[in-house]
């Protein structure tokens, strides 16, 4: 659930709630826009979920306590961006390659990879923690930067946001990666890998500082995201209660930023309805790992009500489009779920019709975070990327990690 969740979350709740005697459906409306506002909706809701509320809330308790998921950590830094906005991040160094576990030796070869950093940059609503399954693949392998974007995970709340009341931008967010790499990454070539919002940071950082895209970025993934056009998203909905969500949902989403403390109590309150749409906008399979799921659930809940209302305009204004022609002479990864509603595997494919070089990979039983629900996809592809730039031994084999041929279709 990522740079449109909100969007999608409330067309969710607002078209279901017109369904008058389906509780479910009406709580979910209450959850997203009444339960915050103490609306009926939100009574009904809460009152129909006492009767087994204990035992869920110790089974998310209980996933909590024993899913490995999001413990990965490395050695912190900070970063200040152009407005003084504080950037957590953490870096991974690459170990020398006789202290690489076998089965790494096996996957990289047996060569030591040249000196390149792999910066992930995360979605809307996530963290770091979001790339959780390729940052243990790679760990060790080669040298890697996670970090949270403005007012998400341990970064500090946008300045610009809290004391000059100015709107968060997508080109703000490139200047962010700007400030991080600096950073982290003062020298060597880059390979830029962004989820979702972190696709659209990664093209904005293109179009506002080329020379560094041409002297040190040797290549780039681009997963489940878009270079534009979201405002014709319909997640999966009907058009006219897309249409209509949209003319309320900024002042919707200005207003509960405005209670947040309000906000944050209905959340938690209705944290079992949250669920079932947090999944139904972050996955597409029946199988998902239920720790993974509450994982992402974590993620999501963990930002800020007033944070998701700054974010949501600047996606309609996003447009990236031209600057893709930045990452033409590099090897490209474009990969997207086919099943993904909030940013459609079209807006992949559209990307890669600008990249004729870049690789297209589809995943067809997957959504938008796709590199939770298939890991093995996502590491495949990202290890042969690393190959084409460099990174990593020419002779790698990725074969233990999955196999697009089984699980995804190359565009």
């Amino acid at each position: 659930m990522s740079e449109t969740s909100a969007e999608a979350v409330v067309s969710a709740a607002s078209t279901a709630a017109a369904s008058a005697g389906n509780w479910r459906r009406a709580g979910v409306a209450g959850a997203a826009i009444g339960v915050v506002a103490a609306g009926a909706a939100a009574g009904v809701a809460i009152e129909r979920l006492t009767v087994g509320r204990g035992m869920r809330k110790k089974a998310r308790l209980a996933l909590d306590s024993t899913g490995p998921y999001g413990t990965l950590r490395g050695t912190p830094g900070k970063a200040f961006s152009d407005d003084g906005t504080e950037l957590y991040y953490e870096v991974d160094e690459a170990e020398p390659e006789a202290s690489l576990a076998p089965r790494r030796r096996r996957l990289f070869g047996r060569k030591a990879p040249a000196p390149v950093t792999v910066v992930f940059s995360h979605g809307y609503c996530l963290n770091q923690d979001s790339w959780h399954f390729q940052r243990a693949a790679l760990r060790g392998v080669v040298r890697t930067v996670h970090w949270d974007q403005r007012s998400h995970g341990r970064s500090g709340r946008g300045v610009a946001q809290l004391e000059d009341r100015k709107p968060v931008t997508i080109d703000q967010l490139g200047r962010d990666l700007l400030a991080v790499i600096e950073a982290a990454v003062p020298e060597g070539p880059i390979v830029l890998v962004g989820h979702s919002m972190g696709g659209m940071t990664v093209m904005a950082l293109a179009e506002q500082f080329p020379e560094l895209i041409r002297d040190r970025v040797v290549a780039v993934a681009l997963v489940g995201t878009s270079s534009g056009r979201l405002g014709e998203v319909n997640f999966g909905l009907p058009v006219a209660g897309v249409a209509a969500v949209r003319r309320v949902l900024p002042g919707v989403l200005k207003a509960l930023g405005q209670q947040a403390a309000l906000v944050e109590r209905g959340r938690r309150a209705t944290a079992d309805l949250f669920a079932g749409v947090i999944k139904r906008y972050s996955f597409a399979g029946r199988d998902v790992d239920p720790a993974v799921e509450r994982f992402a659930e974590r993620m999501i809940e963990g930002t800020p009500i007033d944070v998701v209302a700054e974010f949501y305009p600047a996606f309609t204004e996003h447009d990236k489009t031209a600057a893709l022609a930045r990452f033409a002479e590099m090897p490209v990864l474009v990969l997207a779920g086919v099943k993904d509603l909030v940013t459609p595997s079209e807006h992949s494919e559209a990307i890669a019709d600008l990249l004729p070089d870049a690789e297209l990979v589809l995943v067809p039983d997957a959504g938008h975070l796709v590199m939770l629900e298939h890991p093995e996809v996502v590491i495949d592809r990202l290890a042969d990327l690393l190959v084409r730039a460099g990174a990593v031994p020419a002779g790698a084999t990725v074969g233990g990690y999955g196999s697009t041929s089984n699980s995804a279709q190359p565009g």
